[in-house]
């Protein structure tokens, strides 16, 4: 499972978000792999609309528009959308899932993690903020001890755990993988990649 976040990129905003989305699906089919793009609430009625992927949404500031525009599901907590406190987080949560939209809830480290677990998204993400964005290292590179401690404490309350924050290779799936991780979040490899499509391919070889 890979998701990829467009954030609010012009290489993956407007038509440009629709031209990305079928590479992902192209590369969804190819691979056999589960590819959620995650976009922008102004993009979201019309990427459903051109695609059979399952389409999330970045912050659903107004979860039942985003959701009766199709999306399927939102990020909550996101290191560029933190809430200032975890009651906000929980009500964000709850609304999401009054209105039928599947939740993943980021956390910096694993205490925010356990917190996070205890309002019972549908995935939690360990992704610590100051790899974000980074090509030369990631999550999983240097910090794979604290990763297995996510994973634990994801399995112990039954969520599956996603990594992210400067994945950008194939070994870096297989790793996330391998540690028990059910899949990974992605922005800037491929939303600012040169060849999308090559890169996004690259990334799926690490589920073989």
């Amino acid at each position: 499972m890979i998701f990829i976040n467009y954030k609010a990129y012009a290489e993956a905003s407007g038509q440009r978000a629709i031209f990305l989305t079928r590479i992902l699906e192209e590369v969804a089919h190819a691979a056999q792999v589960k590819i959620i793009p995650v976009v922008q609430a102004t993009d979201v009625r019309e990427v459903v609309s051109s695609t059979t992927l399952e389409v999330w949404v970045q912050k659903a500031v107004l979860p039942e528009a985003v959701f009766e525009d199709g999306a399927i599901g939102t990020f909550l907590n996101h290191s560029e959308a933190k809430f200032a406190s975890f009651d906000e987080l929980a009500k964000a949560s709850d609304r999401a899932k009054e209105v039928g939209l599947k939740t993943l809830i980021f956390a910096k480290d694993v205490e925010e993690l356990r917190n996070t677990c205890s309002l019972g998204p549908n995935f939690v993400a360990y992704e610590p903020p100051e790899l974000i964005g980074s090509t030369t290292a990631s999550v999983v590179q240097a910090k794979s001890e604290i990763v297995t401690e996510a994973v634990e404490i994801a399995r112990h309350a039954g969520i599956p755990l996603v990594v992210g924050a400067g994945v950008h290779s194939a070994q870096d799936v297989k790793k996330s993988l391998e540690l028990g991780a059910v899949g990974v979040a992605v922005a800037t490899d491929v939303v600012k990649a040169e060849d999308p499509r090559k890169e996004l391919l690259e990334l799926t070889e690490g589920f073989k």
